[in-house]
C-alpha cells in the first residue's frame, strides 16, 4: 500500500523554524511532481511550494526568500525548510506527490495526499 507520512511539525515562536519531512512507502516505481500545501483553519488549500522530477520549484509568493522545498529520490523523501516563520504560517500542512506505483490495477500513475502535519506559529 502507498503511503506518504508527514513528520517535523510543531509548536514554534516568530522567527523560527522547523523542517517539514514527507516519506514516501510501498512499491513505488517512480516519483514526478511533489508539492506541499496547506490549510489555514476556514480558508482553502493552498499550494505552499512544489518541486518537478527535474529540480525546478515554485512557491507561492507569500513564502518566497523563507522556504525552501527540496526532494530525496533514493530516500523517496521530499521536505520543506521553513524560516523567519510568521503567526500567518499557521496551518495543517500536506504534502503530495505524484507518484507511479503498483496499485491493485498494476502499475498506476496517481496522486497520493499525506495526512498533515499541524505547524503553529505562536509566541
Amino acid at each position: 500500500q502507498v503511503q506518504l507520512v508527514e513528520s517535523g511539525g510543531g509548536l514554534v515562536q516568530p522567527g523560527g523554524s522547523l523542517r517539514l519531512s514527507c516519506a514516501a512507502s510501498g512499491s513505488i516505481f517512480r516519483i514526478d511532481a511533489v508539492g506541499w500545501y496547506r490549510q489555514a483553519p476556514g480558508k482553502q488549500r493552498e499550494l505552499v511550494a512544489a518541486i518537478t522530477s527535474g529540480g525546478n520549484t515554485n512557491y507561492a509568493d507569500s513564502v518566497k526568500g523563507r522556504f525552501t522545498i527540496s526532494r530525496d529520490n533514493a530516500k523517496k523523501t521530499m521536505y520543506l525548510q521553513m524560516n523567519s516563520l510568521k503567526p500567518e504560517d499557521t496551518a495543517l500542512y500536506y504534502c503530495y506527490a505524484d507518484l507511479l506505483a503498483v496499485t491493485g490495477r498494476g502499475p498506476e500513475l496517481t496522486g497520493y495526499w499525506g495526512q498533515g502535519t499541524q505547524v503553529t506559529v505562536s509566541s
